[in-house]
């Protein structure tokens, strides 16, 4: 079964950057997925991306933060980041890094076996 650990969020200005980690542990596939997702108050969990974690590590962005988040992987440290750049106030949220045992991408939190416990971002105006 695989962990997920997230770390990196804290309180930074509107205009600024931030990288949250995913810690991955106790791999039992070859092949997975990792992705990105947020919790606003009141709001529905939220996609921000995905990366396969394969030589190549393609990622998956959708239009609305593809132009401010990009999402990396380091595999000698096992971790996956999600780089944010340009945060808004309405970018706060509890981020989530969950995982799949899939090559494939998906922007259903329902496809995703495994979850983090969540970072918190807040972007301050």
């Amino acid at each position: 079964q695989i962990q997920l650990v997230e770390s990196g969020g804290g309180l930074v200005q509107a205009g600024g950057s931030l990288r949250l980690s995913c810690t991955i542990s106790g791999r039992a596939w070859n092949s997975f997925t990792v992705g990105w997702f947020r919790r606003a108050p009141g709001k529905e969990r939220e996609f921000v991306g995905a990366i396969r974690w394969i030589i190549g590590g393609s990622t998956y962005i959708p239009d609305s933060v593809k132009d401010r988040f990009t999402i990396s992987r380091d595999s000698a440290k096992n971790q996956v980041y999600l780089q944010m750049n340009s945060l808004k106030p309405d970018d706060s949220a509890i981020y989530y890094c969950a995982a799949h045992n899939r090559p494939t991408f998906t922007d259903e939190q329902g496809g995703y076996d495994s979850w983090g416990q969540g970072t918190q971002v807040t972007v301050s105006s």
